[in-house]
């Protein structure tokens, strides 16, 4: 059984869901239970509710995790065992309750963050407003079974600022919370009281230079760099290069992770469909039952949804179809564009003759 202090271990998340998988481990006596803070190429660094330590994984747990498709990331609960040198090694991973990931280009999953409770979501009022890319991403936070909170940042210096606000609270469920905050005031700490309670997760996720690293500064006073953003279309630099975890003084604990610049869902087309409660209620009053909104008679969703919000909804089902292709699938995919594409270049040719 693997050996823990509740009490040390709640500040860092430990949860009851968490700690009964943790009793039903098959591990050695004196495997110590403890949370990865941070994760590098080749080690990672763990807390175990006392100290933190840097570790290498055992290779028969990293093959095993690499056959699965399921690589160590932040936030993961794992099992130590020190050796006869001094050194620790994880030799145990534990399932996440949670886990928000993305699919790569190539289809592959990439974990982003484990045993998360609530998302942040931040987003920049400057050029990096996209109320659109705030719609899918909160659909694919969901279909992880995490909560997600809309930060608005730059309030202080966006010149539409309010006009974007207005804009953003119309798009959103009613049960998605929206926060315009100065990343760099205290208020925002006060803002995002409610989920900074003493053993709570969150994870700040966003593009780069929307300000995750200045709001993780405010909150748990880590230290973090940060960098400016181009005039021009408001993007940032990746100052953060690694995902870390940081304790906030109210006792929650945040992940802050590199910018993202795609966030492919990995999640099937089914459960992101449901995130668009909207489109789901009124569905079931369209006349044909198999309905795509896209243009057939008698559609109560094309009626009553906004055109905008609907072709963000089918985008993101392309999106979630595509990830669920097979290798071969995306190569015979590529390969009708490919000819379409062709024959239209030919027709174009044989007009201009």
């Amino acid at each position: 059984m693997i050996d823990f202090d509740f009490a040390a271990l709640r500040p860092l998340g430990l949860t009851p869901a968490i700690l009964q998988h943790a009793t039903a481990c098959d591990v050695p006596p004196g495997t110590q239970l403890a949370r990865v803070t941070e994760v590098q190429r080749d080690s990672v660094t763990v807390h175990d509710g006392h100290t933190e330590h840097a570790a290498r994984v055992q290779p028969r747990l990293l093959q095993r995790l690499l056959a699965d498709a399921r690589p160590l990331t932040i936030g993961d609960w794992v099992g130590l065992q020190h050796d006869a040198h001094g050194a620790t090694w994880v030799i145990e991973c534990l399932a996440p309750v949670t886990q928000i990931a993305r699919r790569a280009n190539d289809g592959r999953r990439q974990p982003l963050a484990s045993n998360v409770d609530t998302a942040l979501l931040v987003m920049g009022l400057d050029a990096d407003f996209n109320a659109r890319r705030m719609e899918r991403t909160i659909a694919m936070v969901h279909a992880s079974a995490v909560a997600p909170v809309v930060v608005l940042t730059k309030l202080d210096i966006a010149p539409q600022a309010l006009q974007r606000v207005d804009e953003m609270q119309r798009r959103l469920p009613a049960h998605v919370p929206l926060l315009p905050v100065n990343g760099l005031s205290a208020q925002a700490g006060q803002a995002l009281a409610p989920w900074l309670h003493e053993g709570q997760t969150l994870v700040l996720l966003g593009s780069s230079g929307v300000g995750k690293s200045t709001l993780i500064n405010t909150l748990a006073d880590a230290g973090q760099r940060t960098g400016g953003v181009r005039s021009s279309d408001g993007r940032g630099r990746h100052t953060t290069t690694a995902r870390t975890l940081h304790r906030c003084a109210q006792g929650a604990c945040i992940i802050d992770t590199p910018g993202l610049r795609t966030f492919r869902p990995d999640a099937d087309a089914e459960t992101l469909a449901a995130s668009f409660d909207d489109v789901q209620a009124l569905a079931g009053q369209c006349r044909f039952r198999d309905c795509r909104h896209d243009g057939e008679p008698g559609c109560a969703v094309q009626a009553r949804v906004d055109a905008d919000r609907l072709d963000n909804y089918r985008k993101l089902l392309r999106d979630a179809q595509r990830g669920e292709m097979t290798p071969l699938q995306r190569i015979a995919l590529r390969s009708k564009w490919k000819a379409i594409g062709k024959a239209g270049h030919q027709r174009a040719r044989e007009k201009r003759r």
